[in-house]
């Protein structure tokens, strides 16, 4: 019995040592994982309490950017062309929304869209953040506003975003220059990211066209911020604190709204541009590209359809034909090649050449627009009848070299630098630009083509209005300027845009001046190519252009409606007045609107009427206001003490002027211009 139980006792011991092995493990593994916990709320509650108290603290403080205000466009005379207005967004907080199917199935039915759509576009914030709002519908009528407001509570997630936007005064006015405004894409805002100061946030505005776009970062102004109390289902509770967001600076353009609506209206129903330029300084008083945009339906993005429509219109209205559109100068050209012809020694004043309608070289005959021919024609009548023959003589005996170094001292075959997106070039050939791009040699009979504007010869409107401009400055070549100049919203100037010269034409004053009065006599003088263009009180002067787009057998004999719209010729006519210190070079370029002298001359006169009429307006305003303010001085000097006469009142003028111009038209002449002896590039 002893022996048993000394034998459990033993065992009992054994077993005890294990049990107390086990127990002091369990300890251990215990203490362990207390203390790994001490430690990890040590790190949550002391070492980073406070961040945790921020982000507690943000579950119920909101933070919500506030949109600038756009700095406004303003005219040359200080009137708002562009300014804003309160916009009411539709704007969707995934973390508000408890449901958000029923959510959006009620949305899409207050709004009358598929919820197709809806959900396409919460798709393309798929990666954002839950807390972070963005937009389902932009610019939502009143009723809809009034509708959400009232049924908050069954919208949960759902708020309204008041955000300032544009506010076209004038409608579609000068729509290719202002531009338009659309929401920030996913490779604009990686692009602006690299930059760290980059101020723009999925679901910003920027401008995507038009000086909106090329001056964004002077118009956009700086956000501001707004911090709000909200409760647990995102509902906003009370304002905490609001800092204020910063307007954008104004642009001040050089266009005059009086012109520029003078301009549009002559363009309504055609496709083309005008351009209106002062002479001695290069602004810019109109810049028309016909038919315009519709600014209103970029206000909250523009739709698919709508978008398409635009594509697909064959007038091009996204093109800025003033700038964008190239075409071939057609007798515009003989500008050039009268300057060249004067200023190189191959011709005179007094240079006649024989015209019998038309001039064999090579294989080819090269016909005038006169059939008839003009017989003797020196260069006063070549300009005024505008005899393709003699100036196939003339460009003969230069060369294309020649004309394309004359071309390009007047501003021809670059682009000009005019603050607008995407200007293009235009073209003047040479020897060595065939070789390189077409690997073939020139052709002499080609020159002929040059040398009245066809051929390989392409120009926009603005080259043309330069090119006449410098022609009658007396030969200065200036940067054409569109913004006068940029402000600040207190009125604080931080840049200007001067006048600058940026070439001189080669040829002296005395043979512009031969140029200037063979123009003048387009319009003025008996069998003149613009005698439509004449006015009563002011002497204008301007070159008539045809260019012809293609050059088809089946329409040689046609005329006007039997041709069809797409291959009937351009029309040109570049002008300046007054004659004898000019001040204005207005162009006009309709696009298949047929002969120079019937299509785009009237326009030409229609905007240089309204420029004199502005300027006897503007002047007989600001003579009467300082007779008022004369006035007004003298009977305060007969009161008691003297007071000081106020300042002149006298307005910006902007286009200086002359008396009203009537009309004095006789009947226009000049057909197309001779066929090109290439085809358009």
């Amino acid at each position: 019995m002893s022996r048993y139980l000394a034998r459990i006792n033993k065992i009992d011991e054994a077993e005890l040592n294990t049990l107390k092995r086990r127990i002091d493990i369990a300890t251990a593994v215990a203490i362990f994982f207390i203390a790994i916990l001490i430690v990890r709320l040590w790190y949550l509650q002391i070492h980073r309490g406070d961040d945790y108290a921020q982000l507690s603290e943000s579950n119920r403080i909101r933070a919500q950017a506030l949109n600038a205000p756009r700095g406004n466009i303003i005219d040359r005379q200080g009137r708002i062309i562009v300014t804003n207005r309160p916009c009411f967004n539709i704007v969707w907080v995934r973390e508000d929304a408890p449901n958000p199917d029923a959510v959006l199935k009620s949305l899409a039915r207050i709004l009358h869209e598929d919820i197709s759509v809806l959900l396409e576009r919460i798709r393309t914030y798929a990666d954002h953040p839950r807390y972070m709002p963005f937009r389902l519908q932009e610019d939502i009528d009143w009723k809809t506003l009034v509708y959400i407001e009232n049924h908050r509570l069954d919208l949960p997630g759902i708020h309204i975003e008041v955000l300032p936007s544009r506010d076209y005064l004038y409608g579609d006015m000068a729509s290719h220059i202002i531009g338009y405004l659309g929401e920030i894409n996913q490779d604009e805002l990686d692009r602006l990211d690299e930059d760290d100061d980059s101020p723009y946030e999925p679901g910003d505005q920027l401008g995507k066209m038009g000086v909106e776009k090329l001056f964004e970062e002077y118009l956009r102004g700086e956000k501001g911020r707004k911090y709000l109390e909200v409760d647990v289902h995102g509902l906003e509770q009370k304002q905490l604190k609001i800092q204020k967001p910063l307007p954008g600076d104004d642009l001040q353009l050089t266009i005059d709204i009086d012109l520029q609506q003078a301009a549009e209206k002559a363009m309504e129903g055609k496709a083309g541009a005008v351009v209106a330029m002062e002479v001695n300084t290069g602004r810019l008083l109109a810049l028309v590209s016909s038919p315009p945009l519709h600014l209103q339906e970029f206000i909250g993005g523009i739709s698919a359809k709508d978008w398409q429509a635009m594509l697909d219109n064959p007038l091009h209205p996204l093109i800025n034909k003033a700038v964008q559109g190239q075409y071939p100068p057609g007798s515009t050209y003989k500008i050039v090649t009268a300057l060249a012809g004067l200023a190189e020694g191959v011709i005179t004043p007094e240079t006649v050449f024989y015209c019998t309608g038309s001039l064999s070289f090579g294989n080819r005959t090269y016909g005038c627009w006169r059939k008839t021919g003009h017989g003797a024609v020196d260069l006063h009548r070549a300009l005024r009848e505008s005899c393709d023959v003699y100036f196939y003589q003339v460009g003969q005996r230069l060369g294309v070299d020649t004309l394309a170094r004359y071309a390009r001292s007047l501003g021809l075959g670059s682009i000009t630098g005019v603050e607008l997106e995407h200007e293009k070039p235009g073209l003047i050939p040479t020897t060595t630009w065939k070789l390189r791009k077409y690997k073939e040699p020139w052709q002499e009979g080609e020159t002929l083509s040059v040398a009245i504007g066809q051929g390989f010869d392409l120009t926009t409107p603005l080259q043309v209005c330069r090119m006449t401009a410098a022609t009658v400055n007396g030969g200065v070549v200036y940067q054409p300027r569109l913004i006068e100049s940029i402000k600040d919203p207190d009125g604080n100037l931080i840049k200007q845009f001067p006048p600058e010269e940026v070439g001189k034409v080669l040829g002296t004053k005395k043979e512009l001046q031969l140029i200037r009065d063979g123009l003048v006599a387009v319009v003025n003088e008996p069998h003149g190519t613009a005698s439509i263009a004449r006015m009563k009180d002011v002497v204008v002067g301007g070159k008539t252009g045809t260019a012809q787009v293609v050059h088809l057998s089946q329409f040689k004999d046609a005329k006007g409606d039997d041709i069809p719209y797409k291959y009937r010729d351009h029309a040109w006519f570049t002008s300046f007045a007054p004659a004898e210190a000019p001040e204005i070079a207005v162009t006009v370029l309709v696009e298949h609107g047929g002969h120079g002298g019937s299509a785009a001359a009237p326009i030409a006169k229609d905007v240089l009427e309204r420029y004199f009429a502005l300027k006897k307006e503007r002047a007989a305003g600001a003579a009467g206001a300082t007779s008022a303010t004369g006035a007004t001085s003298a009977a305060a000097s007969t009161t008691a003490a003297p007071v000081a006469a106020a300042p002149d009142a006298a307005s910006d003028a902007g286009p200086d002027a002359a008396p009203d111009a009537g009309s004095d038209a006789a009947p226009d002449a000049a057909p197309t211009a001779a066929a090109a002896s290439k085809p358009q590039p």
